[in-house]
């Protein structure tokens, strides 16, 4: 009897052992995200399982599982690069995940004119692709404009749904210090920094920066394993996040 009682408690030592780790690589390595909406097309699509590193901009409560207050600051803080693709939670409820891409550092004038950016007075280029075709049985829209945007040294593909669309003419925006302005790349489609239900992103609602893909399904769920021969895009998986 004395035996398997302590098989139980050393069985149940491990399993503690092994959810502390786990927590603590969750919470200052790397956290899985998926992907559950279309506003970071073409880049992320809809079934993409992401990794997103904790270490990139420092800690904070929203590091730790439930945003538990045991971090009261940032610590280790980084400024994120612009065109770094960030997981934050929003400032409206500070829980909900978003996923966004930093367009503007603290300081920078931001103003969206007939879908264009215009950044501190400059124009930002952009290059017009051949159409996006989406394969999301979900998507009301299947043939999108592709646009290649030019960043800095950085380029990436962003899609524009229609003109005049109800971002596509803002204000202007000026950066506070310790805040961003993040946009999504599907610009006609996306709940970002142009709306007050988002707005200027604090540095300490950072979670981390988005990475790789590691695995991506197409028109269906995960748990959804009978469809996996069909669904999985073996052509996105470990695919790098730019």
């Amino acid at each position: 009897m004395k035996s398997k009682e302590n098989s139980f408690f050393s069985n149940l030592k491990s399993i503690g052992l092994a959810v502390f780790i786990a927590l603590l690589i969750r919470s200052f390595v790397a956290e899985p995200f998926n992907i559950p909406s279309g506003s970071m097309k073409p880049n992320l699509l809809v079934g993409d399982f992401i990794f997103v590193t904790k270490w990139s901009y420092g800690y904070s409560k929203h590091s730790l599982p439930f945003s538990i207050p045991l971090i009261p600051k940032k610590i280790f803080s980084n400024i994120p690069n612009r065109g770094d693709i960030v997981v934050f939670k929003t400032p409206e409820d500070n829980r909900t995940d978003y996923i966004k891409r930093v367009i503007g550092l603290p300081g920078d004038k931001i103003r969206v004119t007939n879908g264009e950016i215009y950044l501190n007075e400059n124009k930002i280029l952009r290059k017009k692709l051949n159409d996006f075709i989406d394969n999301d049985k979900n998507a009301f829209i299947k043939r999108i404009r592709k646009y290649l945007e030019y960043h800095d040294d950085l380029t990436f593909e962003v899609l524009d749904i229609m003109d005049d669309g109800i971002a596509d003419n803002t204000k202007l925006f000026l950066v506070p210090e310790g805040h961003f302005f993040v946009m999504g790349d599907n610009r006609d489609n996306s709940q970002d920094s142009r709306f007050k239900t988002v707005g200027f992103i604090p540095i300490e609602n950072l979670v981390g920066k988005a990475r790789f893909i590691f695995f991506s399904l197409e028109n269906s769920r995960f748990l959804q394993i009978w469809k996996w021969p069909k669904s999985i895009r073996g052509n996105r998986i470990f695919k790098k996040i730019i």
